[in-house]
């Protein structure tokens, strides 16, 4: 009861399973009225989300706050005004539509702790150790570690309360990431190029506009889409990392 009296605290939501459950489980723990959950609107993102943000906000019994970057739309928007698509620094597009709105955030909303989704294997809590040390302000809390859940316990735990999952987990992807990521894979550009024939093809010309591409090969030459054979990284799983707020500082590029 002490708990939910005094401690404020931010919910970062990504309309991903594991946020979905993270923050709900800050619900419970504090109470809904100590609990701000925050989701950043990105315009490239699945349509099915907003049917996700109502059920979620009808098991929380509380709305989603919704922010958005008032200067880019979406990944494909910044990439075009920055000329910029990745490098050692991170995804351009996520320092300016979810760190930068993330630090707004924390600027203008008073909080004790903020609650992230990270699931519970031994990548995401090395991830987890990374955010504590390199953004000690943010106060971390990782309900999904602490409980041992893993995001197909999260993915468990949303069929069991009815919430129909997002239309991108439905189609094969790991996450519920920007429709076209940056970070994505060959095998994850190869499967974009059949389900978002649209968003693939936007996405080649403004690597050739801006003289920059989303991968790479092994031996570290770029690889534009234009030239990425149909058949390249299908034998693979589809992997993509989860675009948080901090992938910069994590190193997460492709």
């Amino acid at each position: 009861m002490e708990d939910k009296m005094k401690t404020k605290v931010i919910a970062w939501f990504s309309c991903g399973a594991t946020s979905a459950v993270a923050c709900h489980l800050a619900i419970e723990k504090y109470g809904k009225d100590n609990v701000r959950i925050i989701y950043f609107k990105i315009d490239s993102a699945h349509n099915d989300n907003d049917r996700f943000i109502k059920d979620c906000e009808g098991w929380y019994d509380k709305k989603i706050d919704v922010w958005q970057s008032e200067k880019y739309s979406d990944q494909f928007d910044v990439i075009a005004k920055t000329k910029y698509v990745n490098g050692v620094q991170g995804a351009r597009c996520t320092l300016e539509l979810k760190r930068k709105i993330r630090l707004l955030v924390q600027g203008e909303i008073e909080y004790d702790n903020q609650i992230f989704g990270f699931e519970y294997n031994k990548k995401e809590i090395a991830r987890a150790d990374r955010l504590e040390l390199q953004n000690p302000e943010t106060k971390p809390l990782f309900p999904l570690i602490e409980m041992r859940l893993t995001k197909e316990n999260c993915l468990g735990i949303l069929e069991d309360v009815g919430i129909e999952l997002p239309e991108m987990y439905k189609l094969g992807y790991p996450n519920n990431n920007c429709i076209g990521c940056v970070k994505g894979g060959m095998g994850y550009w190869n499967k974009i190029r059949e389900d978002f024939p649209l968003e693939f093809s936007l996405m080649s010309e403004l690597e050739r506009e801006v003289g920059r591409s989303c991968l790479k090969e092994a031996d570290g030459t770029r690889l534009f889409l234009d030239e990425l054979s149909p058949d390249r990284g299908r034998q693979q799983k589809i992997l993509i990392p989860d675009c948080g707020f901090f992938c910069g500082d994590e190193n997460e590029y492709i």
